[in-house]
């Protein structure tokens, strides 16, 4: 249990530092004189560079011990973020939320198979939502809890929280985490192996694609709930909560559904984003609705992660280390993705609402794509 704690309270940190960014959006973008939309690069740049870190650290590192793995990520992970309260302009601020981004992926990837080895038999999705829950807790606590100090003290504030969450989850991963001898060290071939498996690219784009429409709603939930639902800014931070119990709630869910069956927990979790961000559309004129619809996007998009992390670690073979980081490459494509969408449609004129729309259109394609990448894998089977 100690050591499920540390890995999770990395994942704290780096959801608080992923997710804080859209809260305090307006913030930034008025600080650093910039369009809120073009404040967006901010989320995206974070994003980028998971994308990027994710594969790079995965193969290159593959024969490092997986416990020292997981703190030089994590030490890299906190200087990012120091360099963001440091940011003297929006250029740089870009820059380093990048570098940030960089060690989320391979973080995650380790820390989920690192679960999945201590856990018992039968309970490896469980397991790896312990992690993910991590990131879900800090859209209760923490995310809440750093735009609040945002608002009130100014945005740097923020990213100090989340460098000393750094340090800590430094210190935990040194004191609790076992030298994990269990996760066998691999070499970069074979790694970049799991990038000839058609089932491991099929499912990765699922993510990329399906997750989109969270985050396509989320990057500009603040301003949503100010000018379209007419709630007041000092109750942001409520719904911000709300969205994080959603994802606690789904985390939970989901792991219970992936570990009865993988793919069925993923179809549910895409069919209930469908629903929830259509309706999200009209959801959002009424501050009360809001807040429901906030609590259920970020409970259908939480369950969805355990299952796709969890598809992954099994059609990687010996890969799994390049595959489980890959999955949160493919998250946060949908990230970058998403944001780009939302503020696409919103600098066109069309409105705070028709992110969710886009949104919901990216949750009906991740649908189709998995009911390719599903009949793909048993046509393969039976072949």
């Amino acid at each position: 249990m100690p050591a499920m704690l540390a890995l999770a309270l990395g994942g704290f940190g780096i959801g608080t530092t992923e997710f804080v960014t859209m809260g305090l959006l307006p913030d930034i973008a008025s600080a650093m004189s910039v369009a809120e939309p073009t404040a967006g690069h901010a989320v995206s740049a974070y994003a980028l560079g998971v994308v990027v870190g994710a594969p790079l650290i995965a193969a290159l590192c593959a024969r490092v011990p997986r416990k020292r793995l997981l703190v030089v990520l994590m030490v890299a992970f906190t200087i990012g973020n120091a360099l963001t309260v440091l940011a003297p302009t929006f250029a740089t601020l870009v820059v380093a939320r990048f570098l940030a981004g960089l060690p989320h992926g391979a973080y995650f990837g380790v820390a989920s198979l690192a679960a999945a080895t201590l856990a018992p038999v039968g309970q490896r999705a469980k397991a790896v939502a312990a992690v993910m829950l991590g990131l879900s807790a800090a859209n209760v606590v923490g995310v809440p809890g750093a735009t609040w100090l945002g608002q009130h003290l100014g945005w740097r504030d923020a990213f100090i929280v989340v460098t000393v969450i750094g340090l800590a989850t430094v210190a935990a991963l040194l004191r609790y985490v076992p030298e994990l001898t269990g996760i066998r060290t691999t070499n970069p071939m074979t790694e970049l192996g799991a990038l000839r498996r058609p089932q491991v690219l099929l499912t990765l784009l699922v993510g990329a694609i399906g997750f989109g429409g969270m985050f396509a709603v989320y990057t500009y939930i603040t301003t949503t709930l100010t000018d379209v639902a007419g709630m007041r800014a000092g109750l942001v931070p409520v719904v911000l909560m709300l969205f994080g119990l959603g994802m606690v709630a789904g985390n939970i869910i989901g792991g219970v559904l992936a570990d009865r069956g993988v793919d069925f927990a993923i179809f549910a979790a895409l069919g209930a984003m469908v629903v929830i961000l259509a309706g999200f559309v009209a959801a959002a004129h009424n501050p009360y609705t809001a807040g429901i619809g906030a609590f259920l996007i970020g409970g259908s998009g939480a369950a969805l992660a355990p299952a796709l992390q969890t598809r992954l670690m099994d059609v990687a073979a010996d890969a799994q280390t390049l595959a489980a980081a890959l999955n949160h490459a493919a998250l946060n494509i949908a990230n970058a993705a998403g944001a780009w969408l939302g503020g696409l449609v919103i600098a066109a004129g069309l409105g705070y609402t028709a992110p969710a729309t886009v949104g919901a259109g990216l949750a009906i394609l991740g649908v189709v794509l998995f009911t390719i990448t599903v009949w793909t894998a048993r046509r393969t089977v039976h072949s």
